[in-house]
């Protein structure tokens, strides 16, 4: 009885995790550890234990309630997640007109930073991959010291998961106070001369507001094209978790700064220092 137990556990585990896409792994990760509580919590009332009745109570509230975070900032139901039905079969949204990509130097790119009064960051899975986060602390000292105001805008799932961003700054010893949270970083965004978008897709992507068709409609985002200028980061014209094309990308206000987090960052510093 034990064994095939076991075995059933083991196939009904795989089967459970397979249709999820990878990017919402961590909302699985989370729903699992929860369950994991209820069964010490089980446990902990089989046994008369209420050490691990009371910690089985908080890991299952806690994995439940970040479960049911992480849904909502993604603006889906836990089922679509588990189920993985999100990206591919939206249809079509509307034709938003010139589709043509504008790109920007890195000596462009330095001169506008150097000159702006106020810049805003907004950093994504991207910049984790690359690792990039104690250059993108470079850049703010620099151009702190150039008497540029410069803060952070955080969406509460970029990174894949709720504070992955808040860590991996705080790793580079970035000020707590200079992180925005998305509801800030939007009020001041028409205030803003320029917002650096590194390594985010979805969470900036319009869509999320003006495409009804779109699979992330309704979507909390960070409203980047409201700033007077954006600067993209990115790979490529890959798209994102959503697997969705980001008309972001080819707004007038929007230049795209194409390679990889951090070489890109390494050289749009030293382009900075020798202005």
């Amino acid at each position: 009885m034990i064994y095939t137990l076991a075995a059933l556990a083991l196939v009904y585990g795989v089967t459970f995790v397979m249709p999820i896409g990878g990017a919402d792994m961590p909302v699985v990760i989370s729903l699992l550890n929860s369950f994991t509580g209820v069964a010490a919590a089980m446990g902990g009332f089989l046994y008369s234990n209420q050490a691990m009745l009371t910690g089985g109570i908080l890991v299952g509230s806690s994995g439940t309630i970040l479960t049911i975070l992480m849904c909502k900032a993604m603006n889906r139901s836990l089922l679509n997640v588990i189920i993985g039905a999100f990206g591919g079969s939206s249809a079509a949204g509307p034709d938003t007109g010139d589709k043509t990509v504008k790109e920007i130097s890195l000596s462009d790119a330095s001169v506008l930073l150097s000159y702006s009064q106020k810049v805003l960051v907004v950093p994504g899975y991207g910049l984790a991959v690359a690792q990039a986060q104690h250059l993108c602390h470079e850049l703010e000292t620099l151009l702190v010291s150039k008497g540029v105001e410069l803060k952070y805008g955080i969406h509460p799932v970029a990174g894949r998961m709720p504070g992955h961003m808040n860590v991996l700054l705080a790793e580079a010893d970035v000020a707590y106070e200079k992180l925005q949270e998305m509801e800030d970083a939007n009020n001041e965004m028409s205030n803003t001369d320029v917002v650096i978008v590194v390594g985010a897709n979805d969470v900036v992507n319009p869509a999320a507001e003006d495409d009804p068709s779109s699979p992330i409609y309704g979507m909390p985002v960070i409203r980047v094209w409201d700033a007077k200028n954006t600067i993209i980061m990115k790979r490529s014209m890959a798209k994102g978790y959503a697997a969705i094309e980001n008309n972001l990308f080819f707004l007038p206000k929007s230049r795209m700064l194409f390679g990889d987090a951090k070489a890109t960052l390494q050289k749009l510093v030293a382009e900075i220092k020798n202005l």
